[in-house]
């Protein structure tokens, strides 16, 4: 029989006011609907389960990045196999060939155009995030945002560290103590790709919200730690452009006519300043609107990151991938990588240090603010997802390269440690994630349960009259279903036990 017509979903609420709608009462689950002084009662929930707008804003987002990171693994490897054939010599005249206008000082390398230009459009997509995260996801409440923040700045400042014990011990260069601090979210989701394909959305959650605040402080990082000599010329000039695409979002000017030229000169003057390009990018994702007006489905974030995002996830990256990851990986070089401090530091510092530093976050601000762990989920989880952060990847080899710059030897090297550091954090993630599996796939199967075919999860509509009626009549139909086949088994019984 074919099931109903699915309902509108609550995402696309778009009678409510922009405040009603993205006000943490308006994405509540049906179980924290509650009196006040029942939930001051309560502790509050970690990794509960998702408000259904939050959920299925994550779904789909999630399934982009997914799809990207498969082709940024894809494009990682293809950068490795290049550099290490006969044809390496091919790949070091593709990755130093110029092109570009030197009259506006834009004359640059394919690889740097990859670190400095194609990855401003995955800097764009995380400021687009971040704002959506501050406005109506989990970053919107202070209390709720408490814990995924400090677990990120744990997460960071963790690592950090690591490598800095290890270099200050082993007497190697501090400059790369950011390196093993970012978190690459597409490389960790095609890794959920191929084994954790039934995470419960909380964790998915969680992750990505670890990654949102992680490419924050990176951006950060890079803004104050890697900025060369500032020409205050063209940064003046970077300032004003934003102001204008500011104030043109402002009245409500459409047209990506205007947005993209205006886009590239403020990159191209933000390349010049001394300030990484990838500033502008972020900047102009933050001063995007992702609160939804009376009578718009879409906010003008959710749009703009809608159609940028295959883009950034699809190409940017995988490209920014393939000019920046062909490293020699001979048994010599793997281990070198365990025999200077400046390398073993970034190893440990993803597979130790992010693993320790959010695990160790997170339990302790969980302890302090009294917040209650889902109780369908154990604190094994959180460790798993912690050590799947240690992906570092794209952001560790911008970083690397920032940190290294002019010292080609030891950039190399820094890279193929991140490429090892996060292979073994991938590996350990997996093992952690598959000895949990079979719960995984009980809490998904719950999650996605419809069985009054509306097209929304069973679990929230529990306290809804209309789902249960809808249930009682779908059960008396089979019921009576059941009732008419009893017949007629009871009627073929009869005759055949009657006289030949």
């Amino acid at each position: 029989m074919a099931a109903p017509a699915p309902k509108p979903k609550p995402e696309s609420t778009s009678q409510q006011s922009p405040d009603s709608q993205h006000s943490p009462e308006s994405q509540q689950s049906p179980e924290s609907q509650q009196s006040p002084k029942s939930q001051q009662s309560r502790p509050r929930a970690f990794l509960g389960r998702l408000p259904l707008p939050e959920r299925t804003y994550l779904a789909d987002a999630l399934r982009t990045e997914t799809v990207g990171g498969l082709l940024l693994l894809v494009a990682a490897i293809a950068a490795l196999v290049w550099a290490n054939t006969p044809l390496s010599s091919s790949y070091d005249s593709v990755s130093h060939f110029h092109l570009g206008p030197g009259a506006v000082g834009l004359h640059l390398s394919v690889q740097h155009w990859a670190a400095d230009g194609l990855i401003a459009v995955f800097f764009f997509v995380a400021g687009i995030e971040l704002k959506r995260e501050m406005v109506a996801g989990e970053l919107r409440d202070p209390k709720a945002a408490a814990l995924p923040v400090i677990a990120a700045v744990c997460g960071m400042a963790v690592p950090a560290l690591v490598y800095t014990l290890v270099n200050v011990v082993g007497g190697g260069s501090l400059g790369g103590w950011a390196v093993p601090t970012a978190t690459d979210i597409a490389f960790a989701l095609a890794v959920l790709a191929v084994i954790g394909t039934s995470l419960p959305s909380a964790l998915r959650a969680f992750l990505l919200t670890l990654a949102v605040v992680d490419d924050l402080f990176a951006i950060l990082i890079i803004a104050v730690f890697f900025t060369s000599d500032i020409n205050f010329a063209a940064l003046g000039g970077a300032v004003a452009g934003l102001a204008l695409f500011w104030l043109l979002l402002r009245f409500d000017v459409h047209g990506w006519y205007i947005y993209v030229p205006l886009g590239l000169v403020v990159w191209g003057l933000m390349y010049n300043s001394g300030v990484h390009a990838t500033i502008a990018g972020v900047a102009m994702g933050l001063m995007l609107r992702c609160t939804r007006r009376e009578g718009e489905r879409h906010s003008p974030g959710e749009h703009i990151e809608h159609v940028v995002r295959p883009f950034s996830a699809g190409l940017a990256v995988p490209l920014f991938a393939l000019f920046s990851a062909g490293v020699s990986v001979s048994g010599r070089a793997l281990t070198d990588v365990f025999s200077r401090p400046e390398t073993l530091g970034v190893v440990l510092g993803l597979v130790v240090g992010k693993a320790i530093g959010i695990f160790g976050g997170t339990w302790l601000t969980a302890r302090f603010t009294k917040a209650e762990l889902n109780k369908d989920l154990a604190w094994a989880d959180v460790f798993a997802v912690a050590s799947l952060a240690g992906i570092g990847f794209t952001v560790s080899l911008l970083i690397g390269e920032l940190a290294f710059d002019g010292d080609p030897t030891t950039t190399a090297e820094i890279k193929a440690s991140v490429l090892l550091g996060s292979v073994i954090a991938a590996a350990l993630s997996s093992v952690l994630l598959r000895m949990r599996d079979r719960r995984y796939r009980s809490l998904c199967d719950e999650e996605e349960r419809d069985e009054d075919h509306d097209g929304i999860p069973d679990v929230y509509e529990e306290d809804e009259p209309a789902h249960h009626l809808r249930m009682a009549a779908i059960l008396e139909g089979k019921a009576a279903e059941h009732r008419r086949l009893a017949e007629r088994a009871g009627a073929a019984s009869e005759d055949e036990d009657g006289p030949a």
